[in-house]
C-alpha cells in the first residue's frame, strides 16, 4: 500500500469543521490504496475540543505530533481575557469595541506571523518530517490549509525531498475573505504572495472546495487545479432520529459574524410577528456557536429578541441532531468578493440532513448552484426586500401549521458523500505518485 503524509494543524481533539477535512481523508484512503501518516501539532490551541470525532480515527494509524507555540496565551493576557476564552478568531469581537489594544495585536498577528499565527511551527516541523523521512519513506505529501502554515511546512519538504506534493485549500490564501482584514505592511503583503507563489509552483496538484475559487487560484497563477468539495460523511449520522421541534424552528450552526449579519432576515421575522397571529409564539431562531455583537445588537434593535435563542457551543453530534430536529436550516455566506465560491463544509451536513435551506449569498455563486440542481431551499441576496423573505418564511410556517416538518428527497446529495469524494482525492494521488 502506497503511503502519503498529511500534514495538518488541525487534528482530534480538535473540535469545529476544519478538522474534518483531513480526519475524513484518513478514514476513507485505505478503501483506495493509500495509508496515512498525519503530522499534526502537539498541545496546539484549538478554539473547541471534541472527542466525539476520535471515532473516526483508522486503527493502528501514525501519527506524529510536533509541539507548538501560539501566541494566543499572550493574546489573552494583554487584552485582560479570561485563560479559557476562545480568541482564535482575532477579526470576531463579542464586545462593543475592541480598543486600540486589539487593533494592535491585530496588527502584530497580521505582520510578524506570516502566513498565519501557527508561523513559528514551520521551521522545527519541516526539520522534523525531513528527519522522519530518512528511515521511514512516503509516496506522497498532501497538506491542508489555512492554516496555510500547513502549505508553507509542505512546500518547504516536497522543495527538499522532491516528492510529489498534492496541496489542498479549504480556503484560498491571499484571495480569502479576512485577508483584506489584514493591516498588512508593503513588505509583509510581498511575503505572503511570494510564499503563494512558491506553493503553487512546487505543487503537483491543487484542490479546491468550489469552482469559482478553482478560477481564482489559476488567474493568479496556480495550475493543475481540480474541485475537492467538502462532502458529508453518512456515517456521521448513524444512530440519529429526526425528532422535530414543537415551535417552528430556523436554526444556524457556526460563527455569525458582521459580514454575516443577515438583517434583512430579523426584519422578515419582526414583520411576521405583527402579520401573521400566533408567529410569535410559534417561531424560534435558533444561533448555535459565536455570535458577534452587531448581530446580537442588530437582534435587539428589531425587537425579535425573544424569538431568539442564543443557544452557544454544542458538540459535533448534537449540532448533527439539530439540523435533523430543525425545519430550516440558516446558511449565511460572508459578505466579500469572493462569496459566490465559499461553500461551508455545514453546507453539505445541511443537504445530508433533508432539511429546507434558507441561504443568504450571491444568487449566481456556487451553493445557489448546487441548492438548485437538488432543489433543497430558496437563496436570497442580502439586500433583498424583506417583504420576499417574509413570504418565504411566511409559506414555511404555513406547512408547519398543516403537518410538521417537510422533508426532502435529494438521490443527487450522494455525489458530495466523502467515501465517494476520497475515492476521487486517491486517484489524483495515484496520478502524482505515479
Amino acid at each position: 500500500m502506497k503511503r502519503v503524509l498529511i500534514v495538518s494543524y488541525y487534528w482530534p481533539p480538535s473540535g469545529g469543521i476544519a478538522v474534518l477535512r483531513c480526519l475524513k481523508f484518513a478514514k476513507y484512503l485505505r478503501r483506495y490504496g493509500w495509508e496515512p501518516v498525519i503530522f499534526t501539532a502537539e498541545n496546539a490551541h484549538y478554539p473547541t475540543l471534541d472527542t466525539s470525532n476520535d471515532k473516526d480515527l483508522p486503527e493502528n494509524l501514525e501519527i506524529i505530533r510536533q509541539p507548538i507555540w501560539e501566541p494566543y496565551a499572550w493574546y489573552k493576557k494583554f487584552m485582560g481575557k479570561p485563560a479559557d476564552e476562545n480568541v482564535n478568531n482575532v477579526f470576531y469581537t463579542d464586545e462593543a469595541e475592541g480598543g486600540w489594544k486589539h487593533e494592535l495585536a491585530v496588527w502584530v498577528r497580521s505582520n510578524f506571523f506570516i502566513p498565519d499565527s501557527r508561523a513559528t511551527w514551520i521551521r522545527g516541523s519541516v526539520n522534523r518530517i525531513l528527519e522522519y523521512l530518512k528511515d521511514n519513506p512516503v509516496d506522497a505529501i498532501l497538506s491542508d490549509g489555512p492554516p496555510h502554515s500547513n502549505t508553507r511546512i509542505a512546500t518547504l519538504v516536497s522543495r527538499a525531498t522532491g516528492l510529489p506534493w498534492l496541496a489542498d485549500f479549504q480556503d484560498p490564501w491571499t484571495q480569502v475573505d479576512y485577508y483584506q482584514m489584514l493591516n498588512l505592511t508593503d513588505r509583509a503583503r510581498k511575503k505572503h504572495e511570494r510564499q503563494e507563489q512558491e506553493a503553487f509552483r512546487q505543487a503537483s496538484l491543487i484542490t479546491i472546495v468550489s469552482p469559482s475559487w478553482k478560477t481564482d487560484l489559476e488567474n493568479i497563477g496556480a495550475r493543475n487545479v481540480r474541485v475537492l468539495y467538502w462532502g458529508y460523511d453518512p456515517d456521521d449520522f448513524n444512530g440519529l432520529q429526526r425528532e422535530a421541534h414543537q415551535k417552528f424552528t430556523l436554526t444556524h450552526l457556526g460563527i455569525m459574524g458582521h459580514d454575516r449579519n443577515p438583517e434583512v432576515l430579523f426584519r422578515a421575522i419582526a414583520q411576521l410577528k405583527k402579520e401573521v397571529p400566533g408567529f410569535a409564539d410559534d417561531f424560534e431562531l435558533r444561533l448555535y456557536g459565536q455570535v458577534d455583537h452587531r448581530v446580537k445588537l442588530a437582534i435587539e434593535s428589531y425587537g425579535i429578541s425573544a424569538q431568539t435563542n442564543f443557544a452557544g457551543t454544542v458538540t459535533r453530534r448534537q449540532a448533527l441532531q439539530e439540523t435533523l430536529d430543525s425545519h430550516l436550516l440558516l446558511l449565511l455566506l460572508n459578505q466579500q468578493d469572493n462569496a459566490a465560491g465559499r461553500i461551508p463544509g455545514k453546507f453539505f451536513e445541511y443537504l445530508a440532513a433533508r432539511r429546507p435551506i434558507l441561504t443568504f449569498g450571491p444568487a449566481d455563486g456556487n451553493v445557489a448552484d448546487i441548492m438548485a440542481r437538488t432543489d433543497s431551499g430558496c437563496t436570497f441576496g442580502y439586500d433583498t426586500e424583506p417583504a420576499r423573505v417574509a413570504e418565504y418564511l411566511r409559506e414555511a410556517h404555513q406547512s408547519f401549521r398543516r403537518g410538521g416538518t417537510v422533508e426532502l428527497d435529494r438521490k443527487v446529495i450522494k455525489e458530495y458523500s466523502h467515501p465517494r469524494l476520497v475515492k476521487q482525492l486517491a486517484g489524483w494521488l495515484n496520478e502524482i505518485a505515479a
